[in-house]
C-alpha cells in the first residue's frame, strides 16, 4: 500500500489516512501518531484486505466502531482474526458479529502522543459514539453529523430528538474550525453546520 495515496489530513503530529469502502462507500480513517508510529482504525467497513493492508503499514494498535450498522462492521471478523482488537459501546455491542471491549462515554483512547476523546452520541443508533482529536482541529463522527445535517433516524433503534441534542450539546459546542470527518462523504466543519441546526428542526430529519 501507498500511504501517500490515503494520506487526508496531517501536521507535524498527526496524519489521517482515509479510503472509501464497500457498496455504502464507507469512510475509514488510519488516525496515525507520528512520533510514536501508533494508529487507531475507525470502523472496519468493508474490504477487509485492504484495510488490513492498511492497518499492517500504517500501524493500527485498536479498531474503533463509531456505531453498529452493519455496513460499518462488515470486515470485523476478519481483522479480530489477525489480531486487532475492537471496541464499540455497550449499546450497539449487541449489534456487532463480535468485539473485544466496550468503549465508554468522556473517556480517552491513547495511541503515542495522541488522545481520541470520546462522546456518545446517540440517535443515529442507541450506542453512536464520535472522537475528538485533543489537541487537533479534527471530529469523527460516524453518521452523526455530515455536511447538511444529522444521520437518518428511521433505523431500529433511531430517534430523531435524541440524535438533535447530541449534536447541539456534544457537537456543536466544538470550536468553529473543528474540521467533522463523517462517515460517508466530504468534510465539513462545525462553523459550516452550526447556523443550520434550527433548519434541520424545522424539517423533521
Amino acid at each position: 500500500m501507498d500511504a501517500t495515496q490515503t494520506l487526508h489530513w496531517q501536521d507535524t503530529d498527526v496524519e489521517v489516512h482515509k479510503v472509501v469502502v464497500g457498496p455504502y462507500e464507507n469512510n475509514v480513517f488510519v488516525v496515525r501518531c507520528r512520533h510514536s508510529g501508533e494508529a487507531v482504525l475507525l470502523d472496519a467497513a468493508n474490504e477487509h484486505e485492504l484495510l488490513l493492508e492498511m492497518a499492517t503499514t500504517l500501524g493500527v494498535r485498536t479498531i474503533l466502531e463509531t456505531h453498529g450498522h452493519h455496513d460499518h462492521i462488515q470486515a470485523i471478523p476478519q481483522v479480530r482474526d489477525a489480531g486487532f482488537e475492537v471496541g464499540v459501546t455497550a449499546a450497539d455491542a449487541s449489534m456487532l458479529p463480535s468485539y473485544d471491549y466496550i468503549l465508554e462515554d468522556d473517556t480517552m483512547i491513547e495511541f503515542g502522543t495522541q488522545k481520541l476523546h470520546t462522546s456518545i452520541t446517540p440517535g443515529h443508533t442507541p450506542g453512536s459514539i464520535c472522537f475528538k482529536l485533543v489537541d487537533k482541529p479534527l471530529l469523527f463522527t460516524g453518521d452523526t453529523l455530515f455536511p447538511g445535517g444529522p444521520g437518518a433516524t428511521g433505523y431500529e433503534g433511531g430517534d430523531f430528538s435524541q440524535i438533535i441534542e447530541s449534536i447541539d450539546s456534544r457537537l456543536l459546542t466544538y470550536d468553529t474550525d473543528t474540521i467533522v470527518l463523517p462517515g460517508h462523504g466530504d468534510n465539513t466543519t462545525i462553523g459550516n453546520e452550526r447556523p443550520h441546526l434550527q433548519e434541520w428542526v424545522d424539517r423533521g430529519w
